[in-house]
């Protein structure tokens, strides 16, 4: 009878070690876990360095292409760093750039004056959960180095090299009307610029809303004339990934029909 007991308690003590096998293995992954985190980090800082970056989007002047406008949810978009090591930027390509001095008058720093929320914001930048501390624009790529811009002609159509551009994504510009209003009338339509001929190693870039863009027109004055070094490019945007409704690719048409 006595070894009724005996088996009870031989069968406890083996049950003993399968109990704390989910502890063990609880403890194995708290230690991994900071590896694991620190790994993903500079996976991380190495995408946004070199491959992609997210981007928000913060003004109206790629409307409808982009949506952007204070007080609303503004388009979330990836921009690919890598095509632009093996090639240059063509026209019809949407870039994210950083503004040349005089495109910055108006910028002002994102970072907090505190030293310690500043540095918090420095490595949250690294790892794409804040914007960088400058001034990222985003415009469609109009013209080339050495390439001659300029607006109008008889339908109000920008002009590269002479030839008008096919530009289907406009859905917003200043009036042209011709013969009351347009690039020689008394009054001139808005539209008009240029010529401009573009320094190499440069781009002429425009929003497509046209009637509301800060872009190379503006800027004619510097001394790029309003281009924009391709060495500050920093990528082309490719999608729309937030909001979810907006979620899609970025058109890149061939504007000047080559």
């Amino acid at each position: 009878m006595s070894s009724g007991p005996e088996n009870h308690e031989g069968s406890s003590g083996s049950a003993e070690p399968t109990s704390h096998r989910p502890q063990k293995k609880q403890r194995s992954f708290l230690r991994e876990l900071p590896v694991l985190i620190g790994v993903a980090l500079v996976l991380s800082i190495v995408l946004q360095a070199f491959v992609f970056r997210v981007f928000l989007i913060p003004s109206e002047s790629m409307e409808p292409t982009l949506h952007g406008c204070a007080g609303c949810t503004g388009d979330r978009i990836v921009v690919e760093k890598i095509g632009y090591r093996f090639g240059d930027p063509e026209p019809g390509d949407v870039v994210v750039f950083k503004g040349p001095d005089s495109w910055n008058t108006k910028y002002v720093s994102n970072r907090s004056d505190n030293v310690v929320v500043r540095g918090i914001q420095e490595v949250g930048s690294w790892v794409g959960l804040v914007p960088p501390d400058e001034n990222d624009l985003v415009k469609r790529v109009i013209a080339t180095g050495g390439q001659t811009v300029e607006c109008c002609d008889d339908q109000g159509r920008v002009l590269v090299d002479g030839k008008p551009l096919d530009e289907p994504y406009i859905k917003m510009d200043f009036p042209f009307t011709p013969g009351t209003q347009t690039c020689d009338t008394e009054l001139k339509s808005g539209r008009c610029f240029g010529p401009i001929t573009v320094p190499e190693g440069h781009v002429w870039v425009m929003g497509d809303n046209r009637s509301n863009s800060a872009d190379s027109r503006y800027h004619v004055d510097d001394e790029f004339q309003g281009t924009v070094p391709i060495d500050n490019i920093i990528g082309q945007a490719r999608f729309i990934v937030l909001p979810p409704s907006r979620m899609g690719g970025i058109d890149a048409p061939d504007i000047q029909g080559n």
